[in-house]
């Protein structure tokens, strides 16, 4: 830039100014982004792992493309985070994932720049087709450039979305960033597939290929052979009818050395001049440029707040539920070989890493491919073994179908453990875990319970491998037992506490413990109701209906989804029924307060009864 030699990010116009910048003011720029990402990850939690490895190739997009004309499209879109800071977004960097803040994903409401929804992992590709074809239906030249890591890759619909793009006739680039992991270590023969690839050092035929669609470039073309030429880096090879991408119609660039600015923009500019779908293979290392990320890119893949001098980060600590269900499914393993873990790409989020260490060859992860899973379960139990699912809760929506057709219609036994079901706060509307009870009421065969602490979930997770036919779901929060609530008669039914009043509060799962305390601010004010604590939640067994229909009035607490929650089934038997659950999405923020918005912490709850008994 004229302006100034080392590039400073508050004073771009941006993204702008950043194809004024040379090489070496792209590698100073680099750096002080991975700073700011440090910085900022150790006080605000996230994804740094994915992001350090990231910032060149997003650079170099944006110094080849102009958004938001061209369309970039992330997949998942927790590796954007130098996105965000390179499209407008710099000065509120500091808030992202905080209440009122930027979103740690993309979202189209919160900048043009993002062109796409993100959360989920997989969809890139068919969204970006999408994209391209309208642009190219509405006589636009402009590029969609799709970036995906090759943990995607382990799930389906990338290959859907593949099987159509390739033969488009789209100015569709798909980025494939290589760094061996999604969350965990990539498995599969996919994955063994692309590491073939990212150590192939073939440069036949690249002449022919690269030559030949840049020189029918006019002004720009000419320029552009002559720096891959000059650059052995920039695109080691573009191979013809040897990859599964040239199968389905796509030219195949790479792989790129992805901290490699000056490559990376020869291959883009390479890709961009093609006028046809490509791909662009990129490798990258996850954690670039902090040592403790690249030598635990998965701990440091998605982390709470750390210590930025030791590298401590903030992750899924021993007290958890998600460790307590792991450790009770190990007791319950090493005593019932027909019992087989499985998870989609989530080891160490769930707290299978117990049972994978000791019983190896009855675990199995899948990658991201939910719906695998679950059809993958339904075949084991047709043998008589006992499947156990361990999935999160925002993620095992992928695999409707596979729940109703694969395993409900044949009424074998699966067992699910959802994980962070309801509130899980920071990852925002994608993440949230309020949908799974709507979901899995709709389907027959199906029990569900919701446990409100670790001895409970001990109790209902027993129960669900002693089970013997249909779906049987257990589902639990994100995080510790904070629990205060007396634990006594506890069970896998239900828990009525009789304090003589004539409305019932029923609920389940960690708000039992927020209704216990409203009831506590409430005792001085001479409001007493009972409570009904629900474990086993569905289906709904007659003596509960009874029971509910008994009371003048029966308030329903469920942090979940309101329409398919489980006061309406209630409602369609009893008629006193008042149903307090969540409307709509969750934004992104701290669970506390998240449950406060939704009129579901202790004060809230508070001022519902109050209501009620006042009116």
């Amino acid at each position: 830039m004229s302006d100034f030699e080392i590039p400073d990010l508050k004073k771009m116009k941006l993204p702008a100014d950043l194809k004024k910048l040379d090489q070496k003011q792209c590698e100073v720029l680099c750096a002080e982004i991975r700073q700011l990402l440090i910085d900022t990850v150790s006080k605000n939690g996230g994804h740094l792992a994915s992001n350090l490895g990231t910032v060149e190739l997003t650079l170099a997009i944006h110094r080849v493309f102009d958004s938001p004309k061209d369309k970039i499209v992330w997949d998942v879109g927790h590796q954007s985070y130098t996105h965000k800071i390179l499209t407008g977004r710099l000065e509120r960097f500091g808030t992202i994932r905080l209440e009122n803040g930027l979103s740690g994903f993309c979202r189209p409401d919160e900048s043009v720049h993002d062109a796409f929804i993100s959360g989920h992992s997989s969809n890139s590709v068919s969204a970006g087709l999408g994209i391209a074809t309208a642009m190219k239906l509405s006589g636009s030249k402009r590029h969609t450039v799709v970036v995906l890591g090759d943990g995607a890759f382990t799930g389906g619909l990338v290959y859907e979305g593949l099987n159509n793009a390739g033969k488009s006739e789209t100015n569709l680039i798909i980025i494939l960033n290589h760094n061996e992991m999604s969350i965990s270590k990539n498995v599969g023969s996919i994955a063994k597939y692309l590491s073939t690839l990212r150590t192939k050092e073939s440069y036949h035929k690249t002449k022919n290929v690269v030559e030949k669609a840049l020189d029918k470039t006019p002004l720009v073309g000419k320029p552009i052979i002559r720096a891959v030429k000059a650059s052995k880096k920039a695109v080691k090879n573009v191979m013809l009818n040897s990859t599964m991408f040239e199968d389905l119609g796509f030219a195949f660039i790479g792989p790129l050395d992805g901290h490699d600015s000056e490559a990376l923009e020869n291959g883009l500019n390479a890709a961009k001049a093609l006028g046809k779908p490509v791909v662009v293979h990129v490798n990258t290392i996850k954690g670039k440029g902090y040592a403790p990320a690249e030598e635990n890119p998965g701990e440091f893949h998605g982390v709470g707040s750390f210590e930025i001098a030791t590298g401590n980060p903030d992750v899924v600590l021993p007290d958890s539920y998600s460790s307590v269900f792991g450790k009770e499914l190990l007791a319950l393993a090493n005593k019932d070989s027909r019992i087989v873990a499985v998870t989609a790409a989530m080891k160490y989020g769930t707290g299978l890493q117990y049972f994978a260490k000791a019983h190896a060859d009855r675990f199995f992860d899948v990658g991201i491919a939910e719906e695998h899973a679950v059809t993958f379960c339904a075949g084991l139990a047709s043998m008589g073994m006992v499947p156990v699912f361990a999935v999160y809760s925002t993620f095992l929506q992928r695999s409707y179908d596979q729940l109703i057709h694969d395993l409900s219609i044949c009424g074998t036994h699966t067992v699910l453990c959802i994980d962070r079901a309801g509130i899980v706060g920071e990852d925002g509307e994608t993440h949230q875990g309020i949908f799974d009870i709507p979901m899995l009421t709709s389907i027959p065969n199906t029990t569900i319970y919701s446990p409100s602490c670790y001895e409970e979930l001990r109790l209902c997770l027993r129960a669900a491998v002693a089970s013997r036919s249909g779906i049987t779901a257990v589902r639990y929060p994100k995080g510790r037992d904070n629990s205060l609530f007396e634990k006594t008669d506890l069970n896998t039914a239900y828990t009525l506490r009789r304090n003589g009043g004539r409305l019932l509060v029923v609920c389940y799962g960690r708000l039992y413990d927020n209704v216990m305390k409203a009831a506590e601010l409430l005792h001085n004010e001479g409001i007493v109701f009972d409570v009904l604590k629900l474990v086993k939640i569905f289906p709904v067994e007659k003596e509960l209906y009874e029971l509910v229909g008994s009371y003048d009035r029966a308030l329903f607490f469920e942090e979940c989804y309101r329409y398919g929650s489980i006061a309406e089934k209630y409602s369609a038997v009893c008629r006193n029924v008042s149903s307090y659950a969540i409307d709509g999405f969750v934004r992104h923020g701290s669970p506390s307060v998240l449950l406060d918005e939704c009129g579901l912490s202790p004060e809230k709850i508070a001022d519902r009864i109050r209501e009620h008994c006042n009116g």
